[in-house]
Order: C-alpha cells, then sequence, then structure tokens
C-alpha cells in the first residue's frame, strides 16, 4: 500500500440540486454530470497515479425516484455509454460495470456488454461505473455465491469473489453531504474521505487535482502505528 491514488471512488451528488439552482428541470443537471464524468474521467486517465476511477452512477436506492426521472436515466446511460465508446478506445480506457445489471433492459445490457468487450484490451486507466449497485447487496451476493459453491467465506475469499474486489484509497463525495450512501462499502474500509460542497456538474479536474494533492499529505497508518 502507499500513498498515491491508485483507486479514486467518487458519490456524484448534485445533479438535480445543480439544475434546480438553475430553474431547470432535474434531467438538465443529468446531462451537465455525464459531461464532467468524461472529464474527470480523462483528466484521470492521463494521471500515471491512478489506475482505477469508481463512479456511483445509479444505486440500487435510485429506483425509489419518479418514474420518468429513471426512465430518463436509463435512457441517458445507453446514449452516453454508445457515445463514449471512442473516447474509451481512444484514451486507452477500460470500462468495467459493477452492479446487479440483471434488472436492466434488455438493449441496456447489449450497449454495456458491447462497450465492455470493446474496451477489454485497454490497459490505461479503468473506469467503473456501478449501475444498479449497492454495497450491501454486494456483499450478499457474493456471500451467496460462495456458499453455493461450498467455499469457506474468510475476507480474501469474500474479496476476491465482490463485483469490484479493488480496495479504494481516495474516496470523494461531491454535494455537501457526507455519507457513504452505500457505496463500496467493504472496499473503503481504509479509504481517505473528502467532500466538497461543489455540486458534481461543476466539479472540475482542477478540483480533484487539489483533493489528490491534500490525498498525498495524509498519514495512511491503516490501523498501525506511525
Amino acid at each position: 500500500m502507499s500513498n498515491k491514488p491508485h483507486h479514486i471512488a467518487i458519490v456524484m451528488d448534485g445533479n438535480g440540486r445543480w439544475a434546480e439552482a438553475q430553474g431547470k428541470n432535474r434531467t438538465f443537471g443529468h446531462e451537465k454530470g455525464a459531461e464532467t464524468v468524461r472529464a474527470i474521467t480523462t483528466y484521470c486517465a492521463g494521471h500515471k497515479e491512478i489506475e482505477r476511477l469508481t463512479l456511483y452512477a445509479f444505486s440500487t436506492e435510485n429506483w425509489k425516484r419518479p418514474k420518468i426521472e429513471v426512465e430518463f436515466l436509463m435512457k441517458l446511460l445507453e446514449r452516453y455509454l454508445k457515445n463514449e465508446k471512442t473516447t474509451y478506445l481512444n484514451g486507452n480506457i477500460r470500462f468495467e460495470p459493477i452492479g446487479d445489471l440483471s434488472i436492466f433492459s434488455k438493449s441496456l445490457r447489449k450497449v454495456i456488454d458491447d462497450v465492455q468487450n470493446a474496451t477489454q484490451s485497454c490497459n490505461g486507466l479503468t473506469q467503473c461505473l456501478a449501475l444498479n449497485y449497492g454495497g450491501r447487496d454486494e456483499i450478499v451476493r457474493a456471500a451467496n455465491a460462495l456458499h453455493e459453491r461450498a467455499q469457506t467465506i474468510t475476507v480474501d475469499s469474500l474479496q476476491a469473489i465482490l463485483d469490484c474486489p479493488h480496495d479504494v484509497d481516495l474516496l470523494i463525495r461531491t454535494g455537501g453531504d457526507q455519507r457513504l450512501s452505500n457505496f463500496l462499502l467493504w472496499q473503503a474500509a481504509y479509504a481517505e474521505l473528502f467532500f466538497t460542497k461543489t455540486l458534481w456538474p461543476e466539479f472540475n479536474a482542477d478540483e480533484l487535482e487539489s483533493i489528490i494533492k491534500k490525498f498525498k499529505t495524509v498519514e495512511r497508518r491503516f490501523g498501525g502505528l506511525n
């Protein structure tokens, strides 16, 4: 373990509030948020120390939102992935989804599979989108999978079968709230947490770089002493 941001995870909060502050519909904020995803991913792809970027795109709890907003988010996700396929390939970015994808429409699952397969040989940054993802659900599914295989549940065996078996170094939440919201509960066990009041559509590479600089000054002991 080193004090480098090998794996950055972000709770992208504030799209709706940003749009409402502009006197716009919440969907306008999600559109703008997708542009921020592109900008932050591009920055991370050019940062030699960042290997993995995991973004909380749609949680298992987000289905509680109004039906019209959920439907828009599904269409936006499908359009985003189709449009970004070239960006992934040109940037040598590998795309990986985590979460229970079985509930999505056949057309959306096809697009997810297509982009994942097309970028599987990319060996630069891995951009991971958490889709229909919940940390508790991930752990339960992993435990059930080990049980079905008659494998003993240990720290190592459980982590290896998680959707995301990679520990998080730096976890950021935009939008002002200071909670994990069921995101990467296992992987963030020793992550450094940074919270910013900046709403996701206004978050940018300069602020991310500033957070990374602060992260590098933190003494990470992982339960040990100096």
